[in-house]
């Protein structure tokens, strides 16, 4: 017996049931906690070679601590990059927030990021991005896997970090795009 059903027609995907399994929650809560993993080994390490990560996250979240100016710069969503300029970055899974000191204009400020308030993290060095959709703390699906980590002890401050604004109009790319192709075999 054959199935006469294209896995590319649209009328196939018409077919599916609703999944009443929460796969969706589950895939976002393993590339969250792939995040935190990262971020985690960075605040206990430092960043080897030329990793560097771009982490965007809501302003407007509640427990979000920033300086009023970058506030009122950034009213939505602001997007940190954390290469050779960030000091005291920590992890505290028990809270739910990731903390860094960054400097804006030569002042020195630690921003308190809750977990569930970012949106976005990327390391363009090995071409990893994720997308995250924010949660207010109430709205989390299931938080068991995050986990009190130690504290990492804290460095010394570096100068300016780059900040950049998220594009207004970017969109969800395919993790595929990212990953590594291997060599071609000519």
């Amino acid at each position: 017996m054959t199935d006469d059903h294209d896995p590319n027609d649209t009328e196939f995907e018409a077919d599916l049931p609703d999944s009443q399994l929460p796969y969706d929650a589950w895939v976002e809560d393993a590339y969250r906690e792939v995040m935190l993993r990262a971020v985690s080994h960075v605040a206990k390490n430092g960043l080897p070679g030329e990793h560097h990560f771009y982490l965007t996250f809501r302003t407007d979240h509640p427990g979000v601590e920033i300086p009023s100016r970058l506030r009122a710069q950034y009213p939505h969503e602001m997007t940190i990059v954390l290469q050779h300029q960030f000091w005291d970055l920590t992890v505290d899974r028990a809270r739910g927030i990731i903390s860094v000191g960054l400097s804006f204009g030569g002042v020195g400020s630690i921003l308190v990021i809750p977990i569930m308030a970012v949106t976005a993290f990327a390391d363009p060095h090995v071409r990893v991005a994720m997308r995250f959709n924010a949660l207010d703390d109430d709205d989390a699906q299931d938080d068991e896997h995050i986990a009190e980590v130690p504290t990492p002890e804290p460095t010394s401050p570096e100068p300016e970090p780059t900040v950049e604004k998220p594009d207004e109009d970017a969109q969800v790319v395919s993790l595929d795009a990212f990953r590594r192709k291997p060599p071609s075999r000519d």
